[in-house]
Formats: C-alpha cells, sequence, structure tokens
C-alpha cells in the first residue's frame, strides 16, 4: 500500500501523479487537488477548471478575478 503525502491516510487504491519531474502519491482526487491546484490569487480558491495566467505567471479563477488585480486583457475562455 502507499501513503497520501497529503492526509497521510495508507491506502492500497492510491495513484501517482507526475508532474515537472516530481512523484506525488495521494489517496482521493480531493488530496491531489489540495496539493497540485493552483490557487487564485485574488479569491483564494482552488482552480480546478481553465483558469486564466497573466503573462507575469499568477494564476485566477476566472476573467473577472485578473481584472479585480489589474489584468484587462485576460478573458474567460468559452
Amino acid at each position: 500500500m502507499s501513503v497520501c503525502e497529503v492526509c497521510g491516510n495508507d491506502y492500497e487504491m492510491a495513484f501517482e501523479v507526475h508532474a515537472a519531474g516530481a512523484v506525488h502519491v495521494f489517496d482521493s482526487l480531493e488530496c491531489a487537488a489540495h496539493r497540485m491546484a493552483p490557487i487564485c490569487e485574488n479569491c483564494q480558491c482552488r482552480i480546478l477548471g481553465h483558469g486564466s495566467q497573466s503573462a507575469d505567471g499568477r494564476f485566477f479563477c476566472s476573467a473577472h478575478c485578473a481584472r479585480t488585480q489589474g489584468h484587462v486583457a485576460l478573458v474567460d475562455h468559452g
């Protein structure tokens, strides 16, 4: 069995996520999202959908949040 790196649960159905040269082990999608999903720099929610990224590398959950932080060129994707 493998141990989830977020909650510490030793679970027989844990899974690995390979990203940016690292390997992560999780027991649920909830734990994977908690560790891997970017956080909106305006409202601090986890970005589980497409979101938006500014030219300077900042992440936002929506164009509204990006505009609130002065990134007026970002638009939501349909």
